[in-house]
């Protein structure tokens, strides 16, 4: 197994313009959101000036919160890792886009290349971003997620990214449900990608804990393996669970399978820093990937 450190560096309509005080500034197209960040633990190095020009703030109220806006549109489209996201400011503190996750698109791309036509599982796939990578690789795709509203979501950014027709199935059920069925069914996939939470419901108000139930849909996902996979990918966000939790779950597949592992951080480069330099690194999720091919 190697740790390693995945970073999204600033790009055209994406950056992470400062950070600091348990705070975010970004932008997002023309857009400069505020949002809380526990991980920002430094301070800040934009004078408050330049955060008083945030079209919106979010501001938490118990588990969610609400947007102090100024001009803040409900939501606008812009292009990120070679795809385009519709961003729609929620309740949450969410906007639709997971920035930290395109070193992870770009590495599910490679992989899908090395065997066209493969089928992927993206569960708990939300506003679709790992999706639309794999199905503008050439993959089949089958998308689960158990809200419908963000299932529609994600149909929107595959019709913006021009992968309307791609070959998507957009499922709303309970991921471990759904996976059950999958395994009884004898259907198998090239590449595994999930993202669990640590809490959540299914359409059914289906219990989701990550402490209860993440082993017993590894376990699952696993037997959905075809005999020759590309890979599977784990990311999280849940707050006080190493990288090492999920990379010591894909071990066995290296003893089935041959390959490698990867695990780590998920980081946002803070645009500027010092000369000849980058910027600080905002720690935004976990992550661990087991390839069949581990350059």
């Amino acid at each position: 197994m190697k740790r390693i450190t995945l970073t999204t560096p600033p790009s055209r309509d994406y950056e992470l313009l400062d950070s600091g005080q348990e705070e975010k500034l970004e932008r997002y197209g023309g857009v400069l959101l505020s949002r809380p960040d526990p991980q920002a633990l430094w301070e800040k190095r934009l004078p408050e000036s330049e955060w008083a020009k945030a079209a919106g703030r979010y501001e938490r109220k118990g588990r969610e919160g609400e947007w102090h806006a100024k001009h803040l549109p409900d939501e606008w489209p812009l292009e990120f890792g070679g795809l385009k996201f519709l961003i729609k400011p929620t309740s949450f503190k969410h906007t639709g886009l997971f920035p930290e996750q395109q070193p992870n698109w770009e590495w599910v791309e490679a992989k899908i290349k090395e065997k066209p036509q493969s089928k992927v599982l993206n569960l708990f796939g939300y506003t679709g971003g790992a999706s639309l990578a794999a199905a503008k690789a050439g993959a089949e795709v089958v998308h689960v997620d158990a809200s419908k509203t963000a299932v529609a979501w994600a149909r929107e950014n595959a019709k913006l990214s021009g992968l309307e027709s791609a070959p998507i199935r957009w499922i709303i059920e309970d991921a471990l449900l759904f996976v059950k069925r999958e395994v009884k069914r004898g259907n198998t996939y090239d590449g595994i990608i999930m993202d669990p939470p640590a809490f959540g419901h299914g359409p059914k108000n289906e219990l989701w804990k990550i402490e209860e139930d993440l082993l017993e849909l590894i376990k699952l996902c696993a037997q959905l393996l075809s005999d020759k996979p590309l890979f599977f990918l784990i990311n999280g966000y849940a707050a006080g669970y190493s990288p090492l939790a999920f990379a010591y779950n894909l071990e066995p597949l290296i003893k089935k399978f041959g390959g490698g592992l990867e695990y780590g951080d998920l980081t946002i480069e803070e645009k500027g820093g010092l000369p000849g330099q980058g910027g600080r690194l905002l720690p935004c999720g976990i992550f661990a990937r087991w390839s069949s091919i581990m350059a």
